[in-house]
């Protein structure tokens, strides 16, 4: 299944950038699968916290179809460190640190959560891009369904931050109060 090509760069071939670029995204989608509960636990809004826990799922099938690739591939299943999601995580991380109104924390959970739908979404058309190259179409596939599902997140993402971010601009979620179990309520009545 291996297809020759030139080399890209000092004796890397496409083919061994593409495997290169599935062990990134693999170990990407696994630091996803750790942190999407967390995320969906932050969020004030039912709606939001059911779109991260939605995705969650997905995710998990991101990576089932990534072990397919490597499989396909003939190639052992292992990520290799991405550090541009490393990136991201810790950049939420340190708001999830701060104690902001509901809505504000939703808006920065839903702009948190588009950096790294946009960073999936350039890693997935590319890697798809690179298989249709070297005529690995099922694993071309196989990326195109992953690649078409971090779009349609951030669609979703983008249609819920429609109203959140209005509330979280003009304050109407009110004062905010921690709950016993650690999560954000409104005492507004």
């Amino acid at each position: 299944m291996r297809t020759t090509m030139r080399s890209t760069t000092k004796g890397t071939t496409l083919h061994d950038l593409l495997i290169e670029e599935l062990k990134d995204m693999y170990n990407a989608e696994q630091q996803m699968v750790k942190t999407l509960p967390k995320l969906a636990k932050a969020a004030g809004s039912d709606e939001l916290r059911a779109a991260f826990e939605e995705h969650l799922e997905q995710t998990k099938g991101h990576v089932e179809r990534i072990e397919r690739a490597f499989e396909m591939l003939d190639v052992p299943a292992r990520g290799r460190k991405c550090a541009g999601m490393e990136g991201l995580i810790d950049e939420g991380k340190e708001m999830l640190g701060e104690r902001l109104p509901e809505s504000v924390q939703d808006a920065a959970l839903i702009g948190a959560a588009q950096k790294v739908e946009h960073y999936e979404i350039a890693a997935y058309g590319t890697a798809r891009t690179h298989a249709q190259l070297l005529d690995l179409n099922e694993v071309a596939d196989l990326l195109e369904q992953t690649l078409e599902e971090e779009k349609q997140t951030d669609a979703k993402l983008s249609e819920l931050a429609e109203d959140i971010n209005v509330e979280a601009e003009s304050g109407s979620d009110g004062e905010t109060a921690m709950s016993g179990n650690g999560r954000r309520r409104s005492t507004r009545r």
